[in-house]
Protein backbone atom coordinates (compact mmCIF):
# COMPACT_ATOMS: atom_id res chain seq x y z
CA UNK A 1 0.00 0.00 0.00
CA UNK A 2 1.43 3.51 -0.93
CA UNK A 3 2.64 6.07 1.98
CA UNK A 4 1.22 8.76 -0.21
CA UNK A 5 -2.39 10.03 -1.35
CA UNK A 6 -4.40 12.80 -3.14
CA UNK A 7 -6.50 13.38 -0.20
CA UNK A 8 -4.59 12.57 3.03
CA UNK A 9 -1.46 13.32 4.69
CA UNK A 10 1.34 10.48 4.16
CA UNK A 11 3.01 9.05 7.10
CA UNK A 12 6.33 9.81 5.96
CA UNK A 13 6.66 13.82 6.83
CA UNK A 14 8.96 14.86 3.25
CA UNK A 15 8.79 18.61 3.00
CA UNK A 16 7.45 17.68 -0.48
CA UNK A 17 4.16 16.93 0.20
CA UNK A 18 2.83 20.74 1.89
CA UNK A 19 3.34 21.87 -1.83
CA UNK A 20 1.57 18.63 -3.15
CA UNK A 21 -1.39 18.88 -1.37
CA UNK A 22 -1.60 22.98 -2.05
CA UNK A 23 -1.33 22.30 -6.00
CA UNK A 24 -4.21 19.58 -5.44
CA UNK A 25 -6.37 21.39 -3.40
CA UNK A 26 -5.86 24.81 -5.90
CA UNK A 27 -4.45 23.95 -8.72
CA UNK A 28 -5.63 27.43 -10.56
CA UNK A 29 -4.52 29.62 -8.03
CA UNK A 30 -1.53 31.87 -9.34
CA UNK A 31 1.52 30.64 -7.09
CA UNK A 32 4.54 32.69 -8.92
CA UNK A 33 5.00 35.76 -10.78
CA UNK A 34 8.06 35.84 -12.42
CA UNK A 35 9.99 37.94 -14.98
CA UNK A 36 9.27 35.45 -17.94
CA UNK A 37 5.69 34.60 -17.01
CA UNK A 38 3.15 33.36 -14.46
CA UNK A 39 2.86 29.96 -12.65
CA UNK A 40 -0.09 28.41 -11.07
CA UNK A 41 -0.01 25.68 -9.36
CA UNK A 42 -1.24 23.43 -11.81
CA UNK A 43 1.65 24.28 -13.87
CA UNK A 44 4.23 24.04 -11.60
CA UNK A 45 3.18 20.59 -10.90
CA UNK A 46 2.81 19.64 -14.03
CA UNK A 47 6.13 21.44 -15.18
CA UNK A 48 7.68 18.92 -12.15
CA UNK A 49 6.62 16.03 -13.78
CA UNK A 50 7.98 16.53 -17.09
CA UNK A 51 11.23 17.98 -15.61
CA UNK A 52 11.46 14.84 -13.38
CA UNK A 53 10.72 12.60 -16.30
CA UNK A 54 14.22 14.12 -17.86
CA UNK A 55 15.94 14.02 -15.25
CA UNK A 56 15.46 9.94 -14.15
CA UNK A 57 15.93 9.57 -17.91
CA UNK A 58 19.20 11.13 -17.88
CA UNK A 59 21.30 10.18 -14.29
CA UNK A 60 20.37 7.93 -11.75
CA UNK A 61 22.43 9.76 -9.15
CA UNK A 62 21.34 10.61 -5.91
CA UNK A 63 22.30 14.16 -6.11
CA UNK A 64 20.74 17.00 -8.55
CA UNK A 65 22.56 20.20 -9.19
CA UNK A 66 20.17 23.36 -9.98
CA UNK A 67 21.77 26.40 -11.26
CA UNK A 68 19.13 28.64 -11.98
CA UNK A 69 17.77 32.59 -11.69
CA UNK A 70 15.37 33.36 -8.88
CA UNK A 71 11.57 32.49 -10.05
CA UNK A 72 9.47 30.01 -10.97
CA UNK A 73 11.53 27.38 -12.87
CA UNK A 74 13.56 26.79 -9.57
CA UNK A 75 10.55 25.61 -7.34
CA UNK A 76 9.40 23.51 -10.69
CA UNK A 77 12.83 21.90 -10.70
CA UNK A 78 13.52 21.66 -6.67
CA UNK A 79 9.28 19.66 -6.87
CA UNK A 80 10.97 17.34 -9.71
CA UNK A 81 14.01 16.17 -7.64
CA UNK A 82 12.03 15.13 -4.49
CA UNK A 83 9.76 13.17 -7.04
CA UNK A 84 11.90 11.18 -7.56
CA UNK A 85 13.31 11.32 -3.86
CA UNK A 86 16.69 12.96 -4.76
CA UNK A 87 18.50 15.34 -3.17
CA UNK A 88 18.47 18.93 -4.28
CA UNK A 89 22.21 21.00 -4.44
CA UNK A 90 21.82 24.25 -5.46
CA UNK A 91 24.58 25.98 -7.17
CA UNK A 92 25.82 29.90 -6.47
CA UNK A 93 26.06 31.26 -9.69
CA UNK A 94 27.34 34.39 -8.29
CA UNK A 95 30.58 32.64 -7.31
CA UNK A 96 33.85 32.41 -8.84
CA UNK A 97 34.36 29.20 -11.60
CA UNK A 98 36.58 27.65 -9.52
CA UNK A 99 33.99 27.80 -6.53
CA UNK A 100 31.29 26.25 -8.82
CA UNK A 101 33.86 23.46 -10.26
CA UNK A 102 34.54 22.61 -6.16
CA UNK A 103 30.61 22.14 -5.36
CA UNK A 104 30.07 20.39 -8.49
CA UNK A 105 32.83 17.83 -7.27
CA UNK A 106 32.37 17.59 -4.00
CA UNK A 107 28.95 17.18 -4.51
CA UNK A 108 29.82 14.26 -6.82
CA UNK A 109 26.98 15.69 -8.96
CA UNK A 110 26.61 14.50 -12.98
CA UNK A 111 24.01 16.49 -13.76
CA UNK A 112 23.10 19.94 -13.25
CA UNK A 113 19.68 21.43 -14.05
CA UNK A 114 19.80 25.02 -15.63
CA UNK A 115 18.99 27.29 -18.46
CA UNK A 116 20.64 29.36 -21.98
CA UNK A 117 20.81 32.51 -20.04
CA UNK A 118 22.26 30.59 -17.01
CA UNK A 119 25.40 29.58 -19.01
CA UNK A 120 27.34 32.72 -19.12
CA UNK A 121 27.68 32.10 -15.28
CA UNK A 122 28.84 28.70 -16.16
CA UNK A 123 31.72 29.32 -18.42
CA UNK A 124 33.45 25.94 -19.51
CA UNK A 125 30.98 22.85 -19.31
CA UNK A 126 32.53 20.89 -16.25
CA UNK A 127 33.16 17.77 -17.20
CA UNK A 128 31.85 14.76 -16.91
CA UNK A 129 28.47 16.57 -15.81
CA UNK A 130 25.77 17.08 -18.39
CA UNK A 131 23.96 20.44 -18.54
CA UNK A 132 19.81 20.16 -18.93
CA UNK A 133 18.92 23.43 -20.13
CA UNK A 134 15.08 23.55 -19.26
CA UNK A 135 14.50 26.04 -22.24
CA UNK A 136 15.45 23.24 -24.81
CA UNK A 137 13.06 20.59 -23.49
CA UNK A 138 9.32 20.19 -24.52
CA UNK A 139 6.66 20.37 -22.25
CA UNK A 140 3.96 19.45 -24.19
CA UNK A 141 1.45 17.09 -23.43
CA UNK A 142 0.25 15.15 -20.43
CA UNK A 143 3.06 14.49 -18.17
CA UNK A 144 3.09 10.88 -16.77
CA UNK A 145 1.92 11.12 -13.82
CA UNK A 146 3.91 9.27 -10.90
CA UNK A 147 3.24 9.14 -7.14
CA UNK A 148 6.25 11.05 -4.77
CA UNK A 149 9.20 8.99 -4.09
CA UNK A 150 8.49 7.38 -0.55
CA UNK A 151 11.46 8.64 1.62
CA UNK A 152 12.48 9.22 5.12
CA UNK A 153 11.95 12.42 7.26
CA UNK A 154 15.51 11.66 7.58
CA UNK A 155 16.20 11.85 4.43
CA UNK A 156 18.47 14.48 2.42
CA UNK A 157 16.73 17.26 1.03
CA UNK A 158 18.79 19.61 -0.36
CA UNK A 159 22.82 20.33 0.14
CA UNK A 160 23.47 23.71 0.70
CA UNK A 161 26.55 24.99 -0.01
CA UNK A 162 27.97 28.32 2.25
CA UNK A 163 29.31 30.91 0.69
CA UNK A 164 32.50 29.90 1.85
CA UNK A 165 33.74 33.31 4.09
CA UNK A 166 36.18 31.53 5.80
CA UNK A 167 37.88 29.04 3.61
CA UNK A 168 36.02 26.10 1.01
CA UNK A 169 32.19 26.38 0.82
CA UNK A 170 30.96 23.68 3.53
CA UNK A 171 27.97 21.90 2.36
CA UNK A 172 25.14 21.87 4.50
CA UNK A 173 23.02 18.52 4.79
CA UNK A 174 19.28 19.15 5.90
CA UNK A 175 16.97 16.64 5.98
CA UNK A 176 12.95 16.74 5.17
CA UNK A 177 12.29 16.85 8.15
CA UNK A 178 14.38 19.90 8.64
CA UNK A 179 12.88 22.20 6.35
CA UNK A 180 9.22 20.61 6.80
CA UNK A 181 9.61 21.88 10.55
CA UNK A 182 10.87 25.04 9.70
CA UNK A 183 8.39 26.01 7.39
CA UNK A 184 5.80 25.30 9.70
CA UNK A 185 7.25 26.71 12.40
CA UNK A 186 7.63 30.10 10.58
CA UNK A 187 4.27 29.93 9.14
CA UNK A 188 2.59 29.76 12.98
CA UNK A 189 5.12 32.44 13.95
CA UNK A 190 4.47 34.97 11.78
CA UNK A 191 0.64 33.90 10.86
CA UNK A 192 0.84 33.39 7.18
CA UNK A 193 -2.29 32.15 5.06
CA UNK A 194 -2.76 31.29 1.91
CA UNK A 195 -3.97 35.20 0.89
CA UNK A 196 -0.78 36.76 1.83
CA UNK A 197 1.43 37.83 -1.38
CA UNK A 198 5.37 37.86 -1.08
CA UNK A 199 7.58 39.68 -3.46
CA UNK A 200 11.06 37.70 -3.47
CA UNK A 201 14.18 38.79 -4.89
CA UNK A 202 16.61 36.82 -2.76
CA UNK A 203 18.36 33.86 -4.79
CA UNK A 204 16.93 30.84 -4.32
CA UNK A 205 20.41 28.94 -3.96
CA UNK A 206 20.53 30.86 -0.55
CA UNK A 207 18.80 29.39 2.65
CA UNK A 208 16.51 32.33 3.20
CA UNK A 209 15.93 32.38 -0.47
CA UNK A 210 14.90 28.59 -0.58
CA UNK A 211 12.94 28.33 2.94
CA UNK A 212 11.57 31.55 3.43
CA UNK A 213 10.59 32.83 0.15
CA UNK A 214 10.34 29.38 -1.87
CA UNK A 215 9.46 26.75 0.61
CA UNK A 216 7.35 28.34 2.75
CA UNK A 217 5.36 30.12 0.60
CA UNK A 218 4.23 27.52 -1.99
CA UNK A 219 3.22 25.42 1.35
CA UNK A 220 1.08 27.61 2.68
CA UNK A 221 -0.53 28.19 -0.50
CA UNK A 222 0.34 31.58 -1.39
CA UNK A 223 1.47 34.10 -4.11
CA UNK A 224 4.80 34.84 -4.61
CA UNK A 225 6.16 37.60 -7.35
CA UNK A 226 10.36 37.29 -7.99
CA UNK A 227 12.40 39.04 -10.01
CA UNK A 228 15.68 37.77 -10.62
CA UNK A 229 17.97 41.26 -9.97
CA UNK A 230 17.37 43.98 -7.46
CA UNK A 231 17.29 47.23 -8.60
CA UNK A 232 15.41 49.77 -6.28
CA UNK A 233 13.70 51.40 -8.57
CA UNK A 234 12.07 48.48 -10.58
CA UNK A 235 11.47 46.95 -7.05
CA UNK A 236 9.29 50.10 -6.15
CA UNK A 237 7.56 49.37 -9.39
CA UNK A 238 6.66 46.13 -8.47
CA UNK A 239 5.43 47.15 -4.65
CA UNK A 240 3.08 49.70 -6.79
CA UNK A 241 2.14 46.77 -9.49
CA UNK A 242 1.45 43.76 -6.42
CA UNK A 243 0.66 45.12 -3.61
CA UNK A 244 2.82 42.73 -1.57
CA UNK A 245 1.71 42.05 2.16
CA UNK A 246 5.47 40.15 2.57
CA UNK A 247 8.82 41.44 1.83
CA UNK A 248 12.01 39.88 3.14
CA UNK A 249 15.05 40.95 2.42
CA UNK A 250 19.08 41.35 3.62
CA UNK A 251 19.71 44.65 5.10
CA UNK A 252 21.76 45.92 1.87
CA UNK A 253 18.84 46.14 -0.10
CA UNK A 254 16.46 48.00 2.74
CA UNK A 255 19.66 50.70 2.36
CA UNK A 256 19.29 50.10 -1.23
CA UNK A 257 15.39 51.11 -1.07
CA UNK A 258 16.14 53.97 0.73
CA UNK A 259 18.09 55.56 -2.77
CA UNK A 260 14.83 55.52 -4.96
CA UNK A 261 13.84 58.66 -5.24
CA UNK A 262 10.37 58.66 -6.22
CA UNK A 263 9.10 56.04 -3.69
CA UNK A 264 7.46 57.28 -0.78
CA UNK A 265 4.95 55.78 2.10
CA UNK A 266 1.67 54.92 0.02
CA UNK A 267 4.13 52.46 -2.12
CA UNK A 268 4.82 50.37 1.06
CA UNK A 269 1.07 50.99 2.44
CA UNK A 270 0.12 46.76 1.27
CA UNK A 271 2.72 45.46 3.51
CA UNK A 272 2.05 44.27 6.29
CA UNK A 273 5.23 42.33 7.47
CA UNK A 274 8.95 43.61 6.37
CA UNK A 275 11.29 40.89 7.23
CA UNK A 276 15.34 41.51 7.46
CA UNK A 277 17.67 38.53 7.40
CA UNK A 278 21.03 37.37 6.52
CA UNK A 279 23.22 39.52 8.41
CA UNK A 280 22.71 42.26 11.30
CA UNK A 281 20.45 45.06 10.53
CA UNK A 282 21.90 48.32 11.32
CA UNK A 283 19.91 50.86 13.58
CA UNK A 284 20.43 53.40 11.08
CA UNK A 285 18.73 51.76 8.26
CA UNK A 286 15.58 50.78 10.54
CA UNK A 287 15.40 54.40 11.53
CA UNK A 288 15.31 55.94 7.92
CA UNK A 289 13.26 53.35 6.40
CA UNK A 290 10.56 53.61 9.22
CA UNK A 291 11.12 57.72 8.72
CA UNK A 292 10.87 57.79 5.55
CA UNK A 293 8.32 54.89 4.76
CA UNK A 294 6.35 54.77 7.59
CA UNK A 295 7.82 50.94 7.44
CA UNK A 296 8.92 49.08 10.76
CA UNK A 297 11.28 46.43 9.71
CA UNK A 298 11.34 43.06 11.65
CA UNK A 299 14.61 41.95 12.13
CA UNK A 300 15.09 37.88 12.08
CA UNK A 301 17.81 35.40 12.69
CA UNK A 302 19.00 32.11 11.10
CA UNK A 303 22.23 29.96 9.93
CA UNK A 304 22.06 27.70 6.90
CA UNK A 305 22.68 25.18 9.62
CA UNK A 306 19.73 26.04 11.14
CA UNK A 307 16.99 25.32 8.01
CA UNK A 308 17.67 28.60 8.85
CA UNK A 309 14.95 30.31 10.61
CA UNK A 310 15.81 30.75 14.39
CA UNK A 311 14.03 33.84 16.05
CA UNK A 312 11.77 36.67 14.03
CA UNK A 313 10.06 39.69 15.33
CA UNK A 314 6.40 39.25 15.16
CA UNK A 315 3.75 41.89 14.89
CA UNK A 316 2.42 43.86 17.78
CA UNK A 317 5.86 41.93 19.54
CA UNK A 318 8.72 43.72 18.02
CA UNK A 319 11.51 44.55 20.30
CA UNK A 320 13.64 47.24 18.48
CA UNK A 321 17.51 45.83 18.61
CA UNK A 322 16.29 42.47 19.21
CA UNK A 323 16.11 39.67 16.25
CA UNK A 324 13.05 38.28 17.85
CA UNK A 325 11.44 35.15 19.59
CA UNK A 326 12.43 31.43 18.85
CA UNK A 327 9.84 30.03 16.51
CA UNK A 328 8.02 26.96 17.91
CA UNK A 329 9.90 23.69 18.53
CA UNK A 330 13.60 25.39 18.76
CA UNK A 331 15.36 26.17 21.53
CA UNK A 332 18.63 28.34 22.55
CA UNK A 333 20.75 28.69 25.39
CA UNK A 334 23.72 31.00 25.90
CA UNK A 335 27.09 29.65 27.24
CA UNK A 336 30.50 30.40 28.13
CA UNK A 337 33.61 29.28 27.09
CA UNK A 338 33.63 26.19 29.17
CA UNK A 339 30.03 24.79 27.44
CA UNK A 340 28.21 26.29 30.84
CA UNK A 341 24.63 27.88 30.57
CA UNK A 342 24.55 31.58 31.26
CA UNK A 343 21.24 33.18 32.78
CA UNK A 344 19.39 35.19 31.19
CA UNK A 345 20.58 38.88 30.49
CA UNK A 346 24.69 37.78 30.12
CA UNK A 347 26.19 37.38 26.77
CA UNK A 348 28.17 34.39 25.76
CA UNK A 349 28.04 32.02 22.98
CA UNK A 350 24.55 30.72 21.69
CA UNK A 351 24.03 27.32 21.15
CA UNK A 352 20.54 25.97 19.34
CA UNK A 353 18.49 22.70 19.25
CA UNK A 354 15.68 21.21 17.63
CA UNK A 355 14.19 19.64 14.56
CA UNK A 356 15.90 22.46 11.90
CA UNK A 357 19.25 21.72 13.20
CA UNK A 358 21.23 20.51 10.52
CA UNK A 359 22.06 16.50 9.53
CA UNK A 360 25.61 17.50 9.36
CA UNK A 361 28.17 19.13 7.05
CA UNK A 362 28.67 16.69 3.95
CA UNK A 363 31.45 15.02 3.75
CA UNK A 364 33.10 16.36 6.77
CA UNK A 365 32.64 14.54 9.92
CA UNK A 366 34.89 15.83 12.02
CA UNK A 367 34.10 19.48 11.56
CA UNK A 368 30.24 18.19 12.30
CA UNK A 369 30.98 16.54 15.64
CA UNK A 370 33.05 20.01 16.19
CA UNK A 371 29.47 22.35 15.74
CA UNK A 372 27.09 19.55 17.29
CA UNK A 373 27.21 18.77 21.15
CA UNK A 374 26.44 15.23 21.91
CA UNK A 375 23.42 16.63 23.79
CA UNK A 376 22.16 17.71 20.27
CA UNK A 377 22.65 21.62 20.27
CA UNK A 378 24.52 23.34 17.52
CA UNK A 379 26.79 25.74 18.71
CA UNK A 380 26.52 28.76 16.37
CA UNK A 381 29.70 30.98 16.71
CA UNK A 382 27.22 33.82 17.26
CA UNK A 383 28.04 35.96 20.76
CA UNK A 384 24.50 37.45 22.33
CA UNK A 385 21.96 36.82 25.20
CA UNK A 386 18.56 36.08 25.93
CA UNK A 387 16.49 37.97 27.79
CA UNK A 388 13.94 37.30 30.76
CA UNK A 389 11.21 37.55 27.94
CA UNK A 390 12.82 35.31 25.68
CA UNK A 391 13.91 37.48 23.12
CA UNK A 392 17.39 36.91 21.39
CA UNK A 393 19.89 39.46 20.93
CA UNK A 394 22.97 38.87 18.32
CA UNK A 395 26.14 40.95 19.87
CA UNK A 396 28.43 39.54 16.79
CA UNK A 397 30.24 36.70 15.53
CA UNK A 398 32.69 35.27 18.42
CA UNK A 399 35.71 35.24 15.96
CA UNK A 400 35.10 39.15 15.51
CA UNK A 401 35.59 39.82 18.55
CA UNK A 402 38.26 42.82 19.39
CA UNK A 403 40.33 42.35 22.74
CA UNK A 404 41.02 46.22 23.32
CA UNK A 405 43.31 46.39 26.52
CA UNK A 406 41.11 43.23 27.87
CA UNK A 407 37.83 44.62 26.89
CA UNK A 408 35.70 42.72 24.43
CA UNK A 409 34.86 44.92 22.12
CA UNK A 410 32.33 43.53 19.00
CA UNK A 411 32.58 45.49 15.42
CA UNK A 412 28.90 46.23 14.88
CA UNK A 413 28.75 48.13 17.84
CA UNK A 414 31.26 50.68 16.41
CA UNK A 415 29.40 50.00 13.17
CA UNK A 416 26.48 51.06 14.42
CA UNK A 417 27.42 54.68 15.85
CA UNK A 418 29.36 55.48 12.09
CA UNK A 419 25.66 54.00 10.14
CA UNK A 420 24.17 57.11 11.69
CA UNK A 421 26.62 59.50 10.37
CA UNK A 422 25.22 61.20 7.39
CA UNK A 423 27.90 61.08 5.14
CA UNK A 424 28.31 57.08 5.87
CA UNK A 425 26.04 54.44 3.69
CA UNK A 426 28.16 51.74 5.37
CA UNK A 427 30.81 50.77 7.33
CA UNK A 428 32.86 47.80 8.65
CA UNK A 429 35.43 47.56 11.44
CA UNK A 430 38.38 44.84 12.09
CA UNK A 431 41.29 45.06 14.27
CA UNK A 432 44.82 45.38 14.03
CA UNK A 433 47.29 44.25 16.45
CA UNK A 434 49.14 46.47 18.66
CA UNK A 435 51.96 45.61 21.51
CA UNK A 436 50.14 47.95 24.17
CA UNK A 437 46.50 47.49 23.82
CA UNK A 438 46.68 43.88 22.27
CA UNK A 439 44.36 45.42 19.20
CA UNK A 440 43.14 48.93 17.86
CA UNK A 441 39.69 48.87 15.99
CA UNK A 442 39.90 50.19 12.44
CA UNK A 443 37.35 51.23 9.95
CA UNK A 444 36.81 51.40 6.81
CA UNK A 445 33.80 53.63 5.10
CA UNK A 446 31.77 53.75 2.22
CA UNK A 447 30.38 57.45 1.65
CA UNK A 448 27.31 58.33 0.69
CA UNK A 449 26.57 59.74 -3.26
CA UNK A 450 28.26 63.54 -3.09
CA UNK A 451 29.52 63.27 0.64
CA UNK A 452 32.72 63.94 1.69
CA UNK A 453 34.73 62.21 3.71
CA UNK A 454 36.25 63.57 6.92
CA UNK A 455 38.34 61.33 8.92
CA UNK A 456 38.82 64.11 11.57
CA UNK A 457 35.09 64.49 12.06
CA UNK A 458 34.07 60.63 11.84
CA UNK A 459 36.45 60.70 14.96
CA UNK A 460 34.90 63.36 16.68
CA UNK A 461 31.29 62.12 16.23
CA UNK A 462 32.23 58.72 17.27
CA UNK A 463 33.86 59.84 20.62
CA UNK A 464 30.77 61.16 21.51
CA UNK A 465 28.88 58.35 21.21
CA UNK A 466 31.49 55.61 22.37
CA UNK A 467 34.17 55.11 25.17
CA UNK A 468 37.85 56.47 23.90
CA UNK A 469 39.04 52.86 23.92
CA UNK A 470 36.77 51.57 20.86
CA UNK A 471 36.69 54.89 18.65
CA UNK A 472 38.88 53.53 15.81
CA UNK A 473 42.54 54.66 15.58
CA UNK A 474 42.27 55.06 11.72
CA UNK A 475 38.82 55.66 9.51
CA UNK A 476 39.73 54.71 5.81
CA UNK A 477 37.98 55.50 3.22
CA UNK A 478 36.93 52.87 0.55
CA UNK A 479 34.81 52.85 -2.78
CA UNK A 480 33.16 49.27 -2.02
CA UNK A 481 33.18 47.16 0.93
CA UNK A 482 34.03 43.45 0.24
CA UNK A 483 31.36 41.21 0.36
CA UNK A 484 30.12 37.66 -0.73
CA UNK A 485 27.57 37.16 -3.01
CA UNK A 486 24.98 37.24 -0.18
CA UNK A 487 25.97 40.47 1.07
CA UNK A 488 28.48 39.22 3.73
CA UNK A 489 31.14 41.72 4.47
CA UNK A 490 34.64 39.72 4.22
CA UNK A 491 36.23 40.84 6.77
CA UNK A 492 39.46 38.52 6.05
CA UNK A 493 39.83 41.25 2.55
CA UNK A 494 40.06 44.06 4.51
CA UNK A 495 42.47 42.28 7.26
CA UNK A 496 44.59 41.67 4.24
CA UNK A 497 44.47 45.31 2.87
CA UNK A 498 44.76 46.94 6.49
CA UNK A 499 48.24 44.32 7.22
CA UNK A 500 50.13 45.06 3.40
CA UNK A 501 49.41 48.48 4.11
CA UNK A 502 51.11 48.33 7.43
CA UNK A 503 54.14 46.49 6.17
CA UNK A 504 54.82 48.88 3.61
Amino acid sequence: MSHTSPVGEPRVRTVLWPIVRRALRQPRSIAVVDDQRTWRYVDLLGGALHVAKYIQAASDNPHVGVLLPTGGAFPMTMLATWMLGRTLVPINYLLSASERQYITKHAGLDLVVTAGPMLDFLGDEPQGVTLMKLDELSFKGIPPLRLPAVASADDLAAILYTSGTSGKPKGVMLTHENLRSNIEASAEHIELTRADCFLGVLPQFHSFGLTALTILPLAVGSKIVYTARFIPKQIVDLFRKHKPDIFMGIPQMYSALLTAKDAGPDDFKSLRLAVSGGGPLPMATFDKFRERFDVAIHEGYGLTETSPVVSMNQLNQHRIGSVGRLIPGCSACVIDDHGKKLPAGEEGEIALAGPNIMKGYYKQPELTAEVIRDDGYFITGDWGKLDEDGYLYITGRKKEMLIIGGENVFPREIEEVLDRHETVAASAVIGREDPVRGELPIAYVEMVEDATFDEGALRAYCRQHLAGFKVPREILLIDKLPRNPTGKILRRELIAMTEGSTNE
